[in-house]
């Protein structure tokens, strides 16, 4: 049995329907858990007691362990993708990553994108969309942005026909 993949995706998020500038607030959030920075932090060796060693934390300005910055990130570029690149081909870029005020477990994230540009490749089938991505916590305040650059599919190749 095969399945048309263009049934199981948004028919709102291909190439054709973002616009420069348009601005996304994405629906869902996510609470930051200690099992996400355990386990990213110490799989990828990161040595830093910030992440991983309360008692060392305690005495310091912040009081307690940090969420590792690319967990901050990887959450809310992952809180994103179903409206920005569920009809993506490939993951191009990610760039101008700036953690701009620090996270903890417990703290609640949530996601904005902006459409910064579209570019028309030598492919027919697919487009590329740079975005800016925001993590935002609980308090409102900026915690993550970044940028992403996507090839996306078509509609007038890929969709639903």
């Amino acid at each position: 049995m095969t399945t048309n993949s263009s049934l199981l995706t948004s028919s709102s998020n291909y190439f054709e329907d973002f616009k420069v500038g348009q601005k996304i607030h994405h629906s869902r959030g996510t609470t930051v858990g200690e099992f996400e920075n355990q386990t990213i932090t110490k799989m990828v060796m990161n040595t830093a007691d910030g992440h991983y060693n309360e008692h060392r934390m305690k005495n310091t300005a912040y009081g307690k362990r940090l969420v590792f910055g690319l967990v901050t990130g990887s959450l809310v570029v992952g809180l994103t993708t179903q409206d920005t690149a569920e009809n993506a081909l490939a993951e191009l870029k990610l760039d101008k990553l700036r953690f701009l005020s620090p996270v903890f477990h417990g703290d609640s994230l949530t996601a904005y994108t902006e459409v910064l540009e579209k570019r028309n490749p030598d492919q027919e089938d697919a487009g590329i969309i740079r975005f800016k991505h925001w993590g935002v916590n609980q308090d409102g305040t900026v915690v993550f942005e970044g940028e992403r650059e996507v090839l996306i599919k078509r509609k007038s190749h890929w969709g639903n026909k």
